[in-house]
């Protein structure tokens, strides 16, 4: 999984080669297209950061437009899915970067240039009439990916997928970060909770996911009326219509009250069953009832915080990346609060709290069944 990219780096950071045969390569690459696209080489700049090994950097153009660098090293990541991914969306009708070149071998692509405002800029936790709007037309966005499935042309979100990334929470969170060893009564109940939220989550109809979409991987337009730019989708599967839903409205960089969410996720909920997207794929009868299709983007959500708290911690702990796992509790508090709403999340719920050492609130609740 590659994660939203951080604020964008001021134009006056050099470009830092580590590997200067890689540079070389660049240079390359780069030098017959420098006339065909009017580029202006000494323009070269970092444009963004990512939590892969994956970076962008910006070009400016000779007549006054500016392009962007992809450098992904090919034996790290899959560029071959994110261009199959890309083809995919502007097929559906996705505001993505249009790719110009494609240097295969070494893992360098030209592509345009979609601005340098995220939408989560324009955000404010605490105002959220301020974020309906981007919150709409994030919908239409989603609706448009999601209408444009079919079966057979990316990978199965399937339960081997869900699990392998479940794993991370205990290997990672748990064992690495938390330095904790569960015990085997421990171990049982994390066991049967990873049963539970695979077995709901493989129950919803399968779509197109982006698997990062999150206003931090959208755009804002470069024109007025224009929809929202994507970026971040190479790890685009098919698989549960609830995880993409999920990802923005529980978000890893900015959280909301639970009316708002409500609201934002009624809404979608309306769109999709009238695009056919819960209603005849669908046996668990989300079309018709709002409650239950609300608590499967709940145990959807908390399948992705779980492996994002671990993968958080596997981005601190391997690849020296801290600012990441500073978001941890955040998802710790998304987890704690699905977990606390059902019945048969209470012992996920009880052994969270013992890793993370908080002493449980006794009163009366009544969760959901």
């Amino acid at each position: 999984m590659s994660h939203p990219k951080p604020l964008f780096v001021p134009a006056r950071t050099p470009v830092d080669w580590a590997d200067p045969a890689r540079q070389s390569a660049f240079q390359h690459w780069l030098a017959p297209l420098v006339q065909e696209y009017r580029l202006n080489p000494d323009s070269l700049r970092p444009a963004s950061a990512d939590a892969s090994f994956r970076r962008y950097l910006r070009l400016d153009t000779q007549d006054g437009h500016s392009l962007i660098v992809m450098d992904a090293p090919p034996d790290k990541e899959n560029n071959a899915s994110y261009v199959h991914v890309q083809a995919l969306m502007a097929e559906a009708g996705l505001a993505v970067p249009g790719i110009l070149n494609w240097d295969q071998a070494n893992g360098f692509l030209l592509l345009s240039d979609l601005g340098d405002k995220t939408v989560i800029q324009a955000l404010d936790a605490s105002r959220p009439q301020d974020a309906e709007a981007w919150y709409r037309s994030a919908l239409e966005v989603l609706l448009d990916w999601q209408t444009a499935s079919r079966p057979g042309v990316l990978p199965a979100y399937d339960q081997a997928l869900l699990q392998r990334e479940l794993q991370l929470f205990p290997d990672w969170y748990i064992a690495r970060h938390r330095q904790a060893r569960l015990d085997d009564t421990q171990q049982a109940t994390l066991t049967k909770a990873f049963e539970q939220i695979v077995a709901h989550n493989l129950a919803a109809p399968s779509v197109f996911v982006h698997r990062d979409f999150m206003m931090r991987n959208l755009m804002q337009p470069l024109a007025p009326g224009a929809p929202l730019g994507v970026l971040d989708f190479q790890d685009a599967v098919y698989g549960p219509v609830t995880y993409d839903i999920a990802c923005l409205l529980r978000d890893a960089f900015i959280s909301w009250e639970e009316d708002f969410v409500i609201d934002i996720t009624v809404r979608y909920w309306e769109k999709a069953r009238k695009s056919g997207l819960l209603g005849a794929r669908s046996q668990s009868g989300w079309g018709e009832d709002f409650g239950e299709f609300y608590r499967g983007v709940e145990w959807m959500g908390l399948q992705r915080h779980l492996k994002v708290a671990g993968i958080f911690a596997r981005i601190t702990l391997r690849d020296g990346k801290p600012k990441y796992l500073a978001d941890a509790p955040r998802f710790i508090h998304y987890i704690r609060s699905t977990c606390s709403r059902y019945r048969e999340l209470q012992p996920l719920l009880r052994l969270i709290d013992q890793i993370e050492q908080i002493q449980p609130e006794f009163g009366y609740a009544y969760g959901r069944v």
